[in-house]
This record gives C-alpha cells, sequence and structure tokens, in this order.
C-alpha cells in the first residue's frame, strides 16, 4: 500500500517559505515560482541564484536564522538547512501554524514528498517511489522524456481548447463527456505512429538507461471545429534530462 496520497497542489498567489539558501533551498524557490507561489527564503546567506531573484522582487529573503513565527500564514514549508537541529525547529512551528511541510532527505517529518516530475507545458508526470529510491524515480522520469518529447506542451493546449468548443457545442451532459473523450482519442491517435517508431530505437536499451536516437514525430493538433484535428509532422530532439527536476524526498 503506498505511503503517499498523490495530489497537485495550487499554491497560485499563497505563500509559501523556503528555510535554507543554499542550492537546494534556491531549486525548491524556483520550483514554487513556476506555479506562481509568493516564495520566502529564510537564510543568513542566499546563493547567487537566490540573490538574483530577490534582487529582482521575485522573492522575499529575511536574511537571518529561522523564526518559529516564520511559517505563520503560509501553505507550506520546506525546510533545505541540512542542519537536523535547525530541521526539528521548522518541524515544530510548521506543525504549530498548520502549514504542510516538507523536510529535505527526512521523509519521516514530512507532510509531503516532492516527486520526480516530467513536464511539458501543462502535461505532468509525477514518479515517486515513496522516498525508498530517489534515484530510480529520476531514471523512470528520464525514460518518460523519451516517450513524451516537447511537442506535447502543444497538444495539450490545443486539445483543451478543442475540449473547452466541442463541449460548448454539447447539449447534455453525456453529449459534452463524449465530446471531451473523442478530443482526447484523435489528440492521442497522432502520436501513436511516433510512438512505435521511438520503440524500434529503444531495443538496444539496458536495465539502467537507453539512447533513442532523434526521429520523426506524428503530432495531431486541433485545428477548426473543437472535433477536429489535423496532422502535423515535426522533427522534435528530446530535451535533456535534467538533475534536480525533483527529489521523489
Amino acid at each position: 500500500m503506498p505511503d503517499y496520497f498523490p495530489a497537485f497542489l495550487d499554491v497560485r498567489g499563497r505563500r509559501c517559505l523556503v528555510v535554507g539558501g543554499g542550492e537546494i533551498g534556491e531549486r525548491k524557490a524556483r520550483a514554487l515560482l513556476d506555479c506562481g507561489a509568493r516564495v520566502t527564503v529564510v537564510s543568513p546567506s542566499v546563493t547567487p541564484g537566490l540573490a538574483a531573484l530577490v534582487a529582482n522582487g521575485r522573492v522575499t529573503h529575511r536574511a537571518r536564522p529561522f523564526l518559529r513565527s516564520d511559517p505563520r500564514g503560509c501553505a507550506l514549508a520546506v525546510a533545505s538547512t541540512g542542519n537536523s537541529r535547525v530541521d526539528r525547529t521548522v518541524v515544530a512551528a510548521a506543525r504549530r501554524w498548520r502549514a504542510l511541510l516538507n523536510v529535505v532527505d527526512r521523509p519521516q517529518h514530512c507532510d509531503f514528498i516532492v516527486p520526480s516530475v516530467l513536464r511539458r507545458g501543462e502535461l505532468q508526470i509525477a514518479v515517486s517511489t515513496g522516498g525508498r529510491s530517489p534515484a530510480i524515480a529520476r531514471e523512470i522520469r528520464r525514460r518518460l522524456e523519451q516517450l513524451f518529447g516537447p511537442e506535447y506542451g502543444e497538444l495539450i493546449a490545443r486539445a483543451g481548447e478543442a475540449r473547452r468548443r466541442a463541449r460548448a457545442a454539447s447539449r447534455t451532459a453525456t453529449e459534452r463527456i463524449e465530446a471531451g473523450e473523442r478530443v482526447a482519442r484523435l489528440a492521442l491517435a497522432g502520436s501513436r505512429a511516433g510512438l512505435a517508431a521511438r520503440r524500434r530505437d529503444w531495443r538496444r536499451d539496458d536495465a539502467l538507461r537507453f539512447e533513442p536516437r532523434r526521429g520523426l514525430q506524428e503530432v495531431r493538433f486541433p485545428e477548426g471545429r473543437g472535433d477536429e484535428l489535423h496532422t502535423e509532422r515535426q522533427r522534435t530532439r528530446p530535451r535533456e534530462p535534467r538533475d534536480g527536476d525533483g527529489d521523489d524526498r
């Protein structure tokens, strides 16, 4: 039985706290900013990257040690100091102020853990091992990157608009459901041919990694009426995997 309930949090416009101004703290702050959060970093010092975000007004920096009142009013808090004493103080304070808490590398203190995430626009595929093997979670995400290329971001955006138009033209709840499913089937149909071609390139895979070659992918995008799609062939190159896309911890 999984230890965690999978969910996506809406933190747009909500206050989020990051305790620790190192590289991990910077990564957490950037991930929260990407989701529209209002981020405050508490740390006597910060990385050059965080300092630039502070100078641009994107992050609030409290240049001092953590105070027990810091989580007050925050939707969530992240402890990334690596100092067990400080982390224990953050845990107690977050519990008091009822902020959801993530303590890096200490899942026993976490209300939530951060999965390894593949992002293609509004498409997000999260992989978690419940903190048991972050390296495996990252490797699975890297393999998924070859299955879901950058074109999926555009596909999702266009399919979303097609679904909206198709549902608006429907008269009953049943028709609206069928319209959404029809758009999804048509949108995904164009990706199957490209997937089959890529699978042929993966026969050299070993147990841990593979090197697929660049190839043509067939992508379907909606055009015209909400339930009509056209096919566009384009050459794409999968994005290079990035360390730290997610922690699963």
